[in-house]
């Protein structure tokens, strides 16, 4: 049995002190997969040296997050395109819109958004999906691009059912973590209705850890909290959650 967990910053500063050992500690657990989302130009490095000590359990991403894009967006879609052309990355994430923290480059996101979901058709790779206060642009983009080379994760997903099946109708799976422990979480009203085929696993570390760690630093062998709440809500066992939602991995980023 292994975990996958398929969004973790474990680059991020939070982890300066024991990255090493909170990747350690995780597995041990038997999360064994870690997959690596990109911000901007600034967090290039500190994934490749994660992948240069950990080299088969680390799978990079390259992407421009979009709460990174502001007046250096050119610039910094040029980096991604630029590195994307060097080397292999597992999918291009994370990607998106955020209109949470500002709507001042709404417009700018938007077309970063879609500019990089044609870098992903264009490598043949999955895209990874950051929605906050927007689900309605990022579907809007989704329909414009939809097709069978349009696949990949709805990160952190916290929508209705409704739109739970929307994202899957444009081949994404659903990226569940800590939130569906939370007691105001709702996701776990509908979770089970959804075929778990369409699920895999996340922590988002070092954000949203899951009960009972909600309010602290998020780790990656918290997934595992994720999976015990997702073997409660389908009524299967945890390692039949480990199985199916590591293999859903396999299916969207090929390894």
């Amino acid at each position: 049995m292994i975990f996958t967990d398929t969004h973790t910053h474990l680059y991020a500063d939070a982890f300066e002190d024991d990255r090493t050992a909170m990747i350690e500690r995780a597995l041990e657990q038997k999360v064994k997969r870690f997959f690596i989302p990109a911000i901007d130009s600034e967090t290039t490095q500190a994934m490749y040296d994660l992948e240069n000590k950990f080299p088969e359990h680390m799978f990079l991403m390259m992407g421009l997050h979009p709460t990174s894009v502001s007046e250096t967006v050119d610039q910094e879609l040029k980096h991604v395109e630029e590195e994307l052309a060097k080397r292999r990355f597992y999918a291009v994430g994370e990607i998106g819109i955020d209109l949470y923290w500002d709507q001042s480059f709404f417009e700018a996101q938007r077309k970063a958004f879609k500019h990089q979901i044609q870098l992903a058709k264009k490598y043949n790779l999955p895209i990874v999906i950051h929605c906050r206060e927007a689900f309605d642009e990022v579907f809007d983009v989704l329909e414009e691009e939809k097709g069978d080379d349009l696949y990949g994760i709805f990160h952190c997903f916290t929508g209705t059912k409704a739109q739970a099946e929307q994202a899957i109708s444009y081949n994404m799976k659903l990226g569940i973590g800590g939130v569906a422990t939370f007691k105001n979480g709702k996701i776990d009203q509908f979770l089970s209705e959804i075929d778990l085929k369409h699920i895999v696993l996340e922590t988002d570390a070092p954000y949203l850890a899951p009960k009972p760690y909600r309010g602290k630093r998020n780790e990656s062998v918290y997934v595992i909290k994720v999976a015990e709440k997702l073997s409660e809500l389908y009524g299967v066992s945890l390692e039949e959650i480990a199985k199916q939602t590591t293999q859903n991995s396999r299916d969207v980023f090929g390894i």
